[in-house]
C-alpha cells in the first residue's frame, strides 16, 4: 500500500495524516513508513523507524569493536547511534537515489570513527610508533617501488616480525581513522560528485577525478594479498565480525585483526603514494 493511499484512509477516518493506530504502523513495510514519515513530518511515526534499525546499528558497534574494542563500550555506541539514526531519518533525501539502509549505515560507521577521533584512546606509546611505521614504510616505498614486506619493515624499525604484526593490530582503528581521512580530505565536492545527477554534462571535473579514484582503489586493493582481499570482503561487503571471519577462514580471531590491519594499512600507503603524486 503506498504512503498516498494510507495518507486518504488516515484522512478518512478523521481528518488527520497521523490517525493510524500501532498496529498499522507495525505492520507497514519499512519503505512505506518512511515515505509516509518524509510526507507528513509526524513525530510518531520516526521512533518506530528508528527501532526498526536497532539491530543494524548494534551488528555495525559489534563488527567495529571487533576490530579495537578498547577506545568505547558497544552500549556508548549504540546510545550515540541511536542519537544518529534519528538525524539519519530526517536527513535523508529519497530523490537522490540511495537506499535507506545505506545511508544510513554509512552514517553510522562515519559516527564511530568520529568518536574514536574525538576519544584520547591510543597510548602515546603507540602513537609514536604509528609514526614511526609509517615513516619506515614510506622510505622503503619509494627505495623499492612497492610495499615492503614484515621482515623489510621489521627490519627498519629494529624489532622483530612478530613485534611488528603486534603492534600494527593493535594500531588497526588509528589506520582505519587514517584511511577514513584521506577521503575526508579529498576536493570539496567530491561527496556530491558520487550523487545521481539529471544532467549528463553536471560536474565533469568531479566526475572524472572519482572515476580515476575508483581505478586507483581497485588497483591498490588488487596489490593486497589473497587473504588480505578475502578479509576485507568478508568485512565490508558481508558485513562480518572478526569472530565470524575467524570462523569462516578456519583461523583464530587475532590473526584475522592483523591481516585486516595490515590490508588496512597497505590500502592507506598505497592512496597517499597517489595523492602525493
Amino acid at each position: 500500500m503506498s504512503s498516498s493511499t494510507l495518507l486518504q484512509e488516515a484522512h478518512a477516518k478523521t481528518g488527520a495524516p497521523w490517525s493510524l493506530t500501532q498496529q498499522e504502523i507495525d505492520s507497514m513495510p519499512t519503505e512505506t513508513l518512511l515515505a509516509l514519515y518524509k510526507e507528513t513530518g509526524n513525530q510518531d511515526l520516526k521512533w518506530p523507524l528508528v527501532l526498526r534499525y536497532e539491530k543494524l546499528l548494534r551488528r555495525i558497534a559489534l563488527q567495529i569493536c571487533g576490530v579495537y574494542n578498547s577506545f568505547a563500550q558497544v552500549d556508548d555506541i549504540i546510545h550515540e547511534g541511536v542519537i544518529t539514526l534519528m538525524s539519519a531519518v530526517d536527513k535523508f533525501d529519497p530523490d537522490k537515489g540511495i537506499k535507506f539502509e545505506t545511508f544510513v549505515s554509512k552514517r553510522i560507521r562515519g559516527m564511530i570513527i568520529d568518536l574514536a577521533r574525538q576519544q584520547d584512546w591510543l597510548p602515546r606509546r603507540l602513537r609514536k610508533r604509528a609514526k614511526e611505521i609509517d615513516q619506515a614504510v614510506n622510505e622503503l616505498y619509494g627505495d623499492l617501488g612497492r610495499f615492503p614486506t614484515d621482515v623489510e619493515i621489521s627490519r627498519k624499525l629494529d624489532i622483530s616480525p612478530a613485534k611488528y604484526r603486534e603492534d600494527l593490530m593493535n594500531l588497526n582503528l588509528s589506520n582505519i581513522i587514517s584511511l577514513e581521512a584521506l577521503f575526508d580530505n579529498r576536493d570539496p565536492g567530491y561527496a556530491d560528485s558520487l550523487l545521481p545527477s539529471s544532467s549528463s554534462n553536471a560536474q565533469p571535473d568531479l566526475s572524472l577525478q572519482e572515476k580515476e579514484f575508483k581505478e586507483i582503489l581497485v588497483e591498490a586493493i588488487h596489490s593486497l594479498r589473497e587473504n588480505e582481499q578475502l578479509v576485507l570482503s568478508l568485512y565490508y561487503q558481508k558485513e562480518l565480525n572478526m569472530r565470524e571471519i575467524a570462523h569462516v577462514m578456519d583461523i583464530s580471531e587475532p590473526r584475522v585483526s592483523q591481516i585486516h590491519s595490515k590490508a588496512i594499512h597497505k590500502l592507506r600507503v598505497y592512496l597517499e603514494q597517489y595523492m602525493r603524486d
